[in-house]
């Protein structure tokens, strides 16, 4: 057993297969003074009773790119780490019930055809080519993937352990970690073998992440699930099978039924995923063990009856095997099922790599985006679909976390649509107007918790959630947001924006610091401007809106889900000897956007507010007698403001505004028709339009670039950048002949035959009646005019490149009116 060395450069907790794909990548990267600290064995925690499927599929574009990596690399790694595997590459099926379904499977193809991976969407007559035991009632079709299969766990493990200890990696088995503190600038982590320094240590500790955050101060939002397969005795008949073929079946995946079933040697393997499913670990009642290594729980068999009887119908060969094993374990899952890979929030020089639910298909890639947040801050692409800064606080709620776990563990496999309405864990942050709203016909999502009305339904509206579950631009939606897309147009609308994530900058040296930070310039007090922060490659991280009060004072506001990505952000560069401080207010601030050509009047109702003063100015103004904030922007595009309150009198203002309001025709409308009216503008959504796949230049931000300033974060990579030329550009685009559904995000965009760009934002626009996308297109085809296409859902559309200008009032007229 290795022996403890006092220092490294890099610790890494946890010794499952992330873990380990994590120091692999990290002594690949030349960081090769690392040190793995496992409690027990290798593989010890969820990775030994994994069932070791290697998908590609995924509606997520980020862990496609991780799930493509993993099998990639999975495919070479025994030969480039000289140590055996068994790794079959068999194909799978996913099998489709439903027409939505076959529209989920034509979208994921067109993503893995952008990503290089050659996915089909077959029928049902080729369904038995390949997979000839298979009955197929009541199917529409299937995706079928080339690139699937499945791999023995360990041995994935030990060969990425080998190729890490080789590149001279250390591994120290059997050492628990007790505890962690920072000393001198560095992590000091104890163990019962002595104490070992490094300057950065990795969270990789799978079901026990949360003990092991914990000793961080930090609560992990998580949960652990038990998740049952069922191994069966060989089949004669798919013994003889398989040594005629000479290969075996396809992974088959009936995800409309929720499980899996693999062919194991000559038997078979399968694992449902439950509506009646369980929770372990989850209660003072029932507390994780201490030791949980190569442990299981009781069989449970009775969860598992109609997903047997279910498959024996799909494949009647199962019926006639015996059953072998039942394999029941802990599988750890996150409020929204996606793993934990990155900064660890508000904890310096500390990341995660945990909370894996399909750690086996993803510990390659995860392996690689580890690696490359520790040793160069920032990732290839753009992993927020992971990031643990995309939780607040309030998801390590234990209540919260396990009722997500239970929804999203029982709808594993389940279509994601676009306007669906998940009912856990809901009502977690309430706006203080949220019943004032409700009341008013308001249907609500949550954004990072916080409850934002969607759409207002009216008497006899089909609220239900079954209702949501489409893909097609038409629902019960969609009247009412014409309805409150055209309030804003001619009358005013309203919508209460709860959560606005809100930090307050100040000190002598803020100015001078936020220029060297953000591409453009600061505005001046009594404006509000919008700031662009860019990493060291000139690649997109944030937006936020900076509204200057004094020279010394600043106010920055930025998306709600943004909250802790960019406190994280400014804290992470901000100069320790400076006179700048930051705190984050958004707790203690409300708002709502009063919008539409009749604001004005509305406005002048209720307060002696100066309304002349021009587009991008604020102004703190009493409204019934409680301060606020009257900040002229809008990001509807039509003439309004923003009104910024404190939570607790944000009741009078809006009812003094709303009164006001019914003489000039105000109504209220929600974030969908918000988005209408931003698409019809070309306004950015983070972590849409904006992201890290797209440098400053490529997101058409130029506009928002002082290159007379002495220097900002990411200038030189820019500088470069746009002497080379940018290779593809930011467009508006509009469909010609649009069909029942928009661009969906990371639709592929086709100019004679070839793949030329992506959409990063669809829908459609009531004011100016067309279907739009953004989205980002090979540079010399971003000219007003051109024609390309829009995949959507396996179909192309004609579409016509835009001006660089609004749709909609593109001289913003109305907007400065």
């Amino acid at each position: 057993m290795a022996e403890l060395p006092s220092q490294a450069r890099v610790v890494i907790i946890g010794g499952g297969a992330v873990g380990v794909s994590a120091l692999y990548h990290l002594a690949k990267a030349g960081w090769t003074d690392c040190v793995l600290l496992e409690k027990n064995e290798l593989t010890s925690g969820s990775t030994w009773h994994a069932a070791g499927n290697v998908p590609t599929f995924s509606s997520s574009w980020s862990l496609m790119n991780v799930q493509r990596y993993s099998a990639s690399l999975y495919r070479g790694l025994a030969e480039a780490v000289d140590y055996p595997m068994n790794y079959h590459v068999t194909g799978s099926l996913r099998l489709g019930h439903t027409a939505e379904r076959m529209q989920e499977f034509r979208r994921v193809a067109g993503m893995g055809r952008y990503q290089g991976m050659d996915i089909a969407v077959i029928g049902t007559d080729e369904i038995r080519s390949h997979y000839p035991f298979i009955e197929t009632h009541e199917l529409k079709g299937a995706l079928y993937d080339p690139n699937d299969g499945d791999i023995d766990p360990a041995q994935l493990t030990q060969a990425l352990a080998k190729g890490a200890r080789d590149l001279g990696a250390r591994i120290v088995r059997f050492c628990p970690v007790t505890s962690v503190r920072r000393e001198n600038g560095d992590w000091v982590v104890e163990t019962p073998q002595g104490a070992i320094r490094c300057e950065f240590v990795v969270n990789a500790a799978g079901y026990r992440a949360g003990e092991v955050g914990r000793m961080f101060g930090r609560d992990i939002p998580m949960m652990v699930m038990s998740h049952q397969y069922i191994l069966f005795e060989e089949i004669p008949e798919l013994a003889a099978w398989t040594k005629e073929a000479g290969h075996k079946l396809p992974l088959l995946r009936d995800v409309d039924s929720s499980y899996y079933l693999r062919q194991e040697k000559s038997g078979m393997n399968l694992g449902p995923y439950e509506k009646n499913c369980r929770a372990h670990w989850a209660s003072a009642d029932d507390p994780m063990p201490d030791d949980f290594s190569f442990q299981l729980f009781p069989d449970d068999l009775d969860r598992l009856e109609w997903y047997l009887e279910d498959a024996i119908k799909r494949v009647p060969i199962l019926g006639t095997a015996g059953l072998s094993k039942v394999i029941n374990g802990p599988i750890p899952y996150t409020p929204d099922g996606n793993p934990l890979i990155g900064p660890m929030p508000g904890v310096p020089n500390a990341f995660e790599a945990c909370v894996f639910t399909f750690g086996i298909a993803q510990a390659g890639g995860a392996g690689k985006v580890l690696a490359e947040w520790v040793t160069e801050g920032r990732t290839e692409w753009d992993m927020w679909s992971c990031d643990p800064r995309r939780f607040t606080k309030f998801a390590s709620d234990p209540a919260y976390a396990v009722a997500k776990g239970l929804e999203v563990y029982g709808d594993e496999y389940a279509v994601q649509f676009p306007r669906r309405n998940w009912p856990a864990g809901r009502n977690r942050k309430l706006s203080p107007i949220h019943d004032r709203i409700a009341a008013l016909g308001a249907q609500f999502a949550p954004y990072n918790g916080w409850e934002r009305a969607t759409w207002f339904a009216k008497p006899g509206d089909d609220i239900s959630e079954e209702a949501s579950q489409t893909f097609r631009r038409e629902g019960p939606w969609h009247e009412r947001v014409r309805e409150e897309c055209l309030a804003v147009r001619d009358q005013a609308g309203i919508l209460d924006l709860p959560g606005f994530s809100r930090f307050r900058l100040s000190g002598a040296d803020a100015r001078d610091w936020l220029s060297r930070l953000i591409t453009g310039a600061v505005p001046k007090p009594g404006r509000i401007g919008l700031g662009y922060f860019a990493d060291e490659n000139g690649r997109i991280v944030t937006e936020m809106s900076i509204m200057a009060i004094k020279d010394d004072l600043f106010f920055l506001i930025t998306a709600a889900v943004a909250q802790s990505h960019d406190f994280e952000w400014l804290e992470t560069h901000r100069p320790a000897d400076a006179d700048i401080a930051i705190a984050d207010m958004t707790e203690a601030f409300s708002c709502q956007i009063l919008s539409g050509p009749r604001s004005r009047d509305i406005l002048a109702a209720v307060c002696e507010a100066d309304l002349s003063q021009p587009w991008l100015s604020h102004q703190s103004v009493p409204i019934a007698g409680r301060w606020c904030q009257l900040v002229r922007v809008s990001f509807a595009g039509e003439l309004g403001w923003e009104i910024h309150s404190k939570v607790e009198d944000t009741p009078v203002i809006f009812d003094a505004v709303w009164e006001a309001g019914q003489g000039h025709g105000l109504k209220p409308f929600g974030m969908w028709a918000l988005d209408s009216l931003r698409l019809e503008k070309g306004y950015r959504a983070w972590k849409q339009d904006l992201s890290t796949d797209y440098s400053v230049l490529q997101g058409g931000l130029e506009r928002f670039v002082r290159w007379d300033k002495p220097d900002f974060l990411g200038k030189a990579a820019l500088a470069v950048e746009k002497q080379r030329e940018v290779t593809k550009r930011f467009v508006t685009l509009t469909l010609d002949n649009p069909g029942d559904h928009d661009a969906p995000y990371m639709a592929n965009l086709w100019h004679d035959g070839t793949i030329v760009g992506e959409t990063t934002s669809g829908g459609w626009g009531f004011r100016t009646e067309r279907s739009i996308a953004l989205g980002t297109v090979r540079a010399d085809l971003a000219e007003p005019g051109r024609k390309v296409e829009v995949e959507i859902f396996g179909e192309r559309f004609s579409a016509t490149v835009q001006p660089d200008q609004p749709l909609w009032d593109p001289r913003n007229e109305r907007l400065r009116a």
